[in-house]
């Protein structure tokens, strides 16, 4: 597929599957606030979740564009570096914000919260990664990843709320 935005646009149990657990809904791609890139690089958000947050994709190009995820309370991360990566993110482990150390054990038991609330949740979870072409790493992987990229490379890309000139917060820490 050369478009992995057509593709869940067209693919209605993944579109349904990443908008709920997953929190990623391409319609909500506005931000509630008005913000830029430290560095002055492009910023284009692309979805959004329920709670308000957005996903921006950082940068010229297209999906393979660094993608930094900022909540409404003022905290940002860099979370993926392109598409593929944040959609297997949030396929994976779409419980990623209630994370506080990233490590598997943890996942696991926000996992085992999400399975009692959703026990088909893994089958979807597979329907939604096949029908978009992509191959599911394990969680630990994941969350390894998704930290590498936003205390790695995450800090050459600081969100500023624009009014004030106030960096967001690091939802992701050392």
């Amino acid at each position: 597929m050369d478009s992995l935005i057509t593709a869940v646009r067209e693919q209605d149990e993944a579109a349904r599957f990443l908008a709920w657990p997953g929190g990623f809904d391409l319609d909500r791609g506005d931000h509630v606030e008005e913000v830029h890139l430290a560095s002055g690089a492009a910023l284009e958000g692309f979805a959004g979740d329920g709670a308000g947050g957005t996903y921006f994709f950082c940068g010229e190009g297209g999906e393979e564009r660094p993608i930094l995820y900022a909540d409404s309370e003022g905290g940002a991360a860099l979370v993926a570096i392109g598409l593929p990566e944040l959609l297997r993110l949030l396929l994976v482990a779409p419980w990623w914000r209630d994370c506080q150390v990233f490590m598997e054990k943890e996942s696991l038991e926000l996992a085992a919260e999400y399975l009692e609330d959703m026990p088909d949740l893994v089958a979807r979870r597979e329907r939604a990664a096949a029908a978009l072409g992509l191959d599911l790493p394990d969680q630990a992987d994941v969350l390894v990843r998704l930290r590498e990229v936003a205390v790695g490379v995450g800090e050459n890309f600081v969100l500023i709320f624009t009014p004030e000139g106030h960096p967001y917060e690091p939802l992701i820490r050392n």
